[in-house]
């Protein structure tokens, strides 16, 4: 069964957060995503308040972009949440928007680089390993966490051309679709990321996470139309109601998605009822 999620944007205040995280703990849905977006909400800081609010929900965090982190610091920020709250935190990293990126003083000349590189030192701290490794751009010395997870959690990587998607098959263990990307987009995802597994000679289980943009409500098609932008594949994203909402789901789950989040408009008056929505009507369809 397709594993079904929503996303908790930043572009709605912090403080409405915990009315969000309990209607999907009280709803049943399985895993809850939130992003940390310049100069938005914190990813970690939204992620360890969701976890605390609740009981069994999965809360997703994508992306950290890794030009902003020390990957030392996201590996002592994940295990300390992976061993507070096991088997619940689904962590994603990625390249970051680069003109976000260049307002900080991040910005590098190869993002990709970069991501292979930190995804091989997170990987292995987040694995109890001891690291030293002068890369181009992620130097560590003799790097070990006092508290590791006691399980190696799954990192996920998020990606859009087709350079980075398949170095998420060869170095990460999850691959994070954003919502521009429709079921043909799933399918080119996942050649590239066997070919990305391939050639690194893995064998374990990845996880492709697609991310639907749905739109509901009286005035669903226009507030779609509003929210779309060049780069959207032609079938990215729906607007109807919950059966609608549910086949497009299904498409993506028929491309190769292992998990399907579900995105509100950024315009989205009330997140809570929106992943009520989601819990409660597409849920049962899908």
């Amino acid at each position: 069964m397709t594993v079904l999620g929503a996303v908790f944007r930043p572009q709605n205040p912090p403080e409405r957060l915990r009315a969000a995280v309990r209607v999907a703990e009280a709803a049943g849905l399985e895993q809850l995503w939130l992003w940390e977006d310049c100069f938005l909400e914190s990813g970690i800081a939204s992620a360890a308040a969701a976890l605390a609010w609740s009981e069994r929900l999965q809360v997703g965090i994508g992306l950290l972009p890794v030009p902003l982190r020390n990957v030392a610091l996201t590996a002592m920020e994940a295990a300390t949440l992976d061993r507070l709250f096991p088997d619940r935190v689904l962590l994603g990293v990625g390249h970051g928007v680069q003109d976000w990126m260049g307002q900080v003083g991040a910005r590098v000349d190869s993002p990709v680089t970069l991501l292979g590189e930190y995804l091989d030192a997170l990987r292995a701290l987040l694995a109890g390993k001891r690291v030293s490794t002068d890369g181009r751009y992620v130097r560590l010395d003799d790097v070990a966490l006092d508290w590791p997870p006691l399980v190696p959690p799954r990192i996920y990587a998020g990606a859009r051309g087709p350079r980075s998607i398949r170095l998420c098959g060869s170095h990460a263990d999850g691959t994070l679709l954003d919502s521009i990307t429709d079921a043909d987009g799933v399918r080119a995802a996942r050649t590239l990321i066997d070919e990305g597994r391939a050639a690194a000679g893995r064998t374990d289980e990845h996880v492709v996470v697609a991310s639907l943009l749905a739109v509901t409500g009286p005035d669903a098609a226009a507030r779609l139309a509003a929210e779309r932008t060049p780069q959207h594949a032609p079938g990215a994203g729906v607007a109807g109601d919950a059966h609608a909402v549910a086949d497009a789901v299904r498409k993506l789950a028929d491309a190769g998605a292992n998990t399907v989040i579900i995105q509100p408009a950024a315009d989205e008056p009330d997140p809570a009822a929106f992943i009520r929505f989601v819990a409660e009507q597409v849920r049962p369809l899908v």
